[in-house]
């Protein structure tokens, strides 16, 4: 079996993640690694074993031995750089969000339509255990939803990541947080939106984003969907998620899942790992190797696009 080499873009907390999942996973060499400073991505590359740090991700493009890259770049340069990858012949994962306006989704999508390379987007709900469980359970026919009621709370009233670093870019609620559930309710429900509404709080004087927002969904089969985010929470940090269904109603917080009794319920043999990172990635490299449309491809997350689209301009 030969080896899959990945570069991984982005060397900072979320990219370090993927870089602990791909350890995991047989048939796997990270080759190069691009940040935005060249000593702290050395430092980075040096604790992971890999050969070739840079500040240049065209520099890494340019390399043979790169067979696909990981994006884990800020938010604005995700669309420009999943398709110079494309076009340099390299398989793309793309961390969510896929993009931050919907030209800039569509033109990616274009491009893998235009090369035939595998490009996905780091959609990881789709893979955690404790949604996958739910997913399983809808597959089989044993469980429609009639509603999710989601909570997605932070506390960040600075640029801070999650290992407390100062950020490059802004984060934002709409394009990058909601886009978690909009996917996933499209995705848990095999059915598109066909309503979608969005009130948002005040704009931050500094950051210049909204704090707070709540969002209405309705799919075409009728469930329904209400989603709370915040920057603002001081309390439990994360996302939250409540099925509500025919036959069970299931909570789910991040890995682990509750039934409606708040009993905790064993997810621990519905993949191979318990940790979605990996399981997303591992999705990439075997669709690389088998040739095929990975789950999360951009085809199939472009919808969520569209509705946050529709939703900028409700709240323009």
């Amino acid at each position: 079996m030969k080896n899959i080499r990945i570069a991984l873009a982005g060397a900072g907390a979320f990219g370090q993640k993927h870089l602990d999942g791909l350890k995991l996973i047989d048939g796997v060499e990270v080759t190069s690694l691009i940040g935005r400073e060249l000593d702290k991505t050395q430092d980075v590359a040096k604790k992971y074993g890999i050969g070739h740090a840079t500040t240049n991700l065209d520099e890494t493009l340019q390399r043979a031995d790169v067979d696909a890259v990981i994006l884990c770049t800020p938010t604005q340069m995700h669309a420009t750089q999943a398709i110079a990858c494309l076009n340099a012949g390299k398989h793309v994962q793309v961390e969510i969000p896929l993009c931050d306006n919907l030209a800039d989704g569509r033109h990616v999508v274009e491009a893998q339509q235009k090369t035939g390379l595998v490009a996905m987007c780091g959609h990881t709900r789709r893979f955690n255990p404790s949604h996958q469980f739910v997913h399983k359970k809808i597959q089989a026919g044993e469980f429609n939803i009639q509603q999710m009621d989601v909570q997605t709370y932070f506390f960040r009233r600075t640029n801070m990541n999650a290992l407390g670093q100062p950020r490059s870019w802004t984060d934002h609620l709409l394009w990058h947080h909601a886009a978690h559930t909009v996917d996933l309710f499209q995705y848990q429900t095999g059915s598109r939106v066909v309503k979608a509404n969005a009130v948002q709080g005040p704009i931050h004087p500094v950051l210049g984003i909204a704090m707070d927002m709540s969002i209405q969904l309705k799919a075409e089969n009728g469930a329904i969907c209400t989603l709370s985010l915040s920057f603002n929470n001081e309390g439990p940090l994360g996302t939250f998620f409540r099925y509500i269904g025919d036959t069970a109603t299931y909570i789910a917080r991040y890995d682990d899942l509750f039934n409606g009794k708040e009993e905790k319920l064993d997810v621990s043999k519905v993949d191979v790992s318990m940790n979605g990172i990996e399981l997303q990635d591992r999705e990439f490299v075997a669709a690389i190797r088998e040739g095929r449309e990975p789950n999360a491809s951009v085809r199939q997350v472009l919808p969520c696009y569209e509705v946050l689209d529709q939703l900028e301009k409700q709240l323009a």
